[in-house]
């Protein structure tokens, strides 16, 4: 085992700890206080560690820090401005949302690793004052620009060629060399198109058409993923900055551990339903990870679990937080863009995958659990849910006003808007009754700069991204790729999907989820949708396996900061996690091939014919027993321990339940029959066999 796997080998809790730490007195009882007295995790120190993006900040100190976050809380000001009052027109909203991303990233992220950490160098001053520069002058040149029809001036060209420049460096900075490497890429493709071979050939572009194609229209870097960064992301990311700081983190894995806590699988399930829970506000599958992780993997340790299970089902349950509506992780919002869809039917087309997913990662956890013989956690030692919800219960409120403004088909800036004020509102109100000073006045601009620099990554990401967009739709080179993947499937489904499947987790070992969705939303959707597939389930499958690949191996990065604070071995770890994360790998292809299961009848333009639900429930019933199937094969329990025939067997009904139709679903049922009888009759045997010895 690795140093950095042993870091925090220290990190385990004995259950008799556990019980004599915890509060006596019930109504003060919170699961997440007892793991911070027995100082279980440093979540800072984690953060830093296994996230790439915080562990590329600067902390920065004095005037410089103050600065910065006065900047970071502009930012965010105006993002709330233009969410009340409207947007501005797409490129000064978008010009200005860059501006903004760009001087707080060159400051924050230092060029290399032997670059200060604590103070902006002189380079990063030049940089950002050019950022500056090149957005400023498209903010208060929009009428002129738009009235050359793509002339350009050498003084726009030269603000061009620095516009592609800064991008990608403060890309590489922020996010890391692979995706403004992969646009390099593209970008060399749009100049050198005469020279490339075959299918892949076109006319090629000079230098000053290509600039003009990214700096100075909606098709390039301010194209649809920063049209969308700079409205519907941002102001999600800095709700998730409100609620983080009114405390519903420690709401939901009290509520949690209340719930589930005294179960078998006791933390474990706690684990799965608390990162679920915080998922579905956080776009960051390693900041759940290390957020819930802290309390829940120490606890699963004590229990039993062993230490590379643990951090699994951590990593494993906080990735999924990026499929769980409400709040989808940003490349949601982006497929809402991409696709002409309102973003309410695709938070209610994921819900039903979203939920099997997490009913396969908690069946797993439940059968590891009678498997090892495991049990919960003593009733006593866990809060009462009845207090929690007194207590801490008007903290879900800001969660339930967005979720009624989507359904109501209010903008989701507007919803996320609303959500914030309530979320202020309720946290000052509940803060002056209890005197306990949980949220005061001064949090509000903590929130509003914290959500201001979480957004930088993201805004610089689909900045990059925007470029491979443009010239996507500038040389042609989605519909040639759709072709070749059309090609070498020899025109079948399933092949097409596998292919986009082996190449978004390819993708996933460079790029973030939202890159890697622009990405291949561009190139492989197109390839998809030629052989019959809706458009929303096409999107959604590229959606999936651009989440999972952060428990994929080699690179599993959730998976790695679980392990990180399990304890354990890395690539064990994240070979367990892509064990339990196998229902995410089965579902996209059930819903591509039978979209009853996300409740689609048809989509036609930017309508969606939803089917009745009666009309899907035969579909999602057999998928669910389908995927309890599927937890049982991997566990190699069900009914009690399992042969390697009965695995086999239990496998073969899995696939055949997941499969939509009346054949399968027979042959799958009578499976599960076989797999219930000959255990019943094993396990007569074995206790026969006990007592006649």
């Amino acid at each position: 085992m690795s140093d950095k796997d042993k870091k925090f080998d220290d990190s385990k809790v004995d259950e008799t700890d556990l019980k004599k730490d915890t509060p006596q007195n019930e109504d003060d009882k919170s699961i997440t206080k007892s793991a911070e007295e027995l100082g279980a995790m440093k979540v800072d120190d984690l953060m830093e560690q296994y996230d790439l993006e915080t562990s590329k900040l600067r902390k920065l100190s004095g005037n410089t820090a103050k600065l910065i976050a006065i900047i970071a809380i502009l930012m965010s000001a105006f993002h709330l401005f233009t969410a009340y009052h409207g947007t501005l027109l797409a490129m000064k909203q978008r010009s200005l949302h860059l501006a903004f991303a760009f001087v707080i990233g060159f400051a924050l992220f230092p060029a290399t690793e032997k670059s200060s950490k604590t103070k902006i160098q002189i380079i990063d001053w030049i940089l950002m004052v050019l950022s500056v520069i090149v957005w400023g002058y498209i903010f208060f040149n929009v009428k002129e620009i738009a009235l050359k029809g793509g002339q350009m001036s050498t003084l726009d060209m030269v603000m061009g060629v620095l516009a592609v420049l800064i991008t990608l460096e403060v890309t590489r900075r922020t996010v890391g060399p692979e995706l403004p490497i992969v646009t390099i890429v593209f970008l060399l493709f749009a100049y050198f198109g005469r020279h490339m071979p075959g299918i892949f050939a076109h006319r090629g572009f000079n230098v000053t058409r290509i600039v003009s194609h990214m700096y100075m229209t909606t098709e390039g870097i301010m194209g649809t993923p920063v049209g969308v960064s700079s409205t519907f992301v941002f102001m999600f990311i800095l709700f998730g900055s409100f609620l983080d700081k009114t405390g519903v983190g420690e709401f939901f894995i009290d509520f949690a551990y209340a719930l589930t806590g005294s179960t078998k699988s006791g933390p474990a399930m706690t684990s799965v339903l608390s990162s679920g829970l915080m998922g579905s506000i956080s776009g960051s599958s390693v900041a759940n990870t290390v957020t819930t992780g802290a309390f829940t993997i120490p606890l699963m340790k004590s229990v039993g679990y062993k230490p590379h299970y643990a951090g699994a089902v951590e990593a494993t349950a906080s990735t999924g937080g990026q499929i769980m509506p409400p709040v989808m992780g940003a490349a949601a919002f982006i497929m809402a863009d991409f696709t002409g869809l309102p973003y309410i039917s695709i938070v209610k087309a994921a819900i039903i995958p979203a939920v099997l997913y997490y009913i396969a990662v908690g069946t797993m956890v439940h059968l590891e659990a009678c498997k090892l013989g495991l049990e919960g956690m003593p009733k006593e030692s866990l809060p009462k849910l009845s207090v929690i919800l007194k207590k801490q219960g008007y903290l879900v409120l800001p969660l339930v006003a967005i979720i009624y403004m989507l359904v109501k088909q209010y903008p989701p800036t507007m919803a996320a808007l609303v959500g914030i004020v309530i979320g202020v509102v309720v946290a000052l109100v509940a803060s002056l009754i209890k005197k306990d000073n949980s949220f005061v006045p001064k949090d509000i601009l903590s929130s509003m700069e914290a959500g201001a620099k979480g957004a930088v990554s993201v805004a610089c990401a689909c900045a990059c991204a925007g470029m491979i967009v443009g010239v996507v739709t500038l040389t042609g080179f989605g519909l040639k790729i759709a072709e070749v993947i059309v090609l070498i499937a020899k025109g079948k489904l399933i092949p097409t999907l596998l292919l986009t499947m082996v190449a978004s987790i390819i993708l996933g070992m460079g790029l973030p989820t939202t890159a890697k969705y622009i990405v291949l939303a561009t190139m492989a959707v197109p390839a998809i949708t030629k052989l019959g597939v809706n458009i929303m389930s096409a999107h959604l499958f590229i959606l999936y396996f651009g989440v999972v690949a952060d428990v994929t191996p080699p690179v599993a990065l959730a998976a790695y900061a679980g392990a990180g604070i399990a304890g354990s071995n890395s690539m064990k770890t994240g070979v367990q996690a892509f064990k339990l994360a196998i229902g995410a790998f089965i579902i996209p292809y059930i819903f591509v091939i039978n979209p009853h299961l996300i409740m689609v009848d048809s989509v036609v333009g930017t309508s969606v014919n939803w089917l009745p639900v009666t009309a899907a429930l035969p579909t999602i019933a057999t998928a669910l027993i389908g995927t309890i199937c599927l937890a049982g094969t991997v566990e190699s329990y069900l009914f009690g321990k399992l042969r390697i025939w009965q695995r086999l067997i239990l496998l073969v009904a899995a696939f055949a339940l997941l499969d939509p139709k009346l054949l399968t679903d027979f042959i799958g049922l009578g499976a599960v029959a076989v797999i219930y009888i000959t255990q019943k009759l094993l396990n007569k045997n074995n206790t026969d066999n006990m007592q006649t010895a």
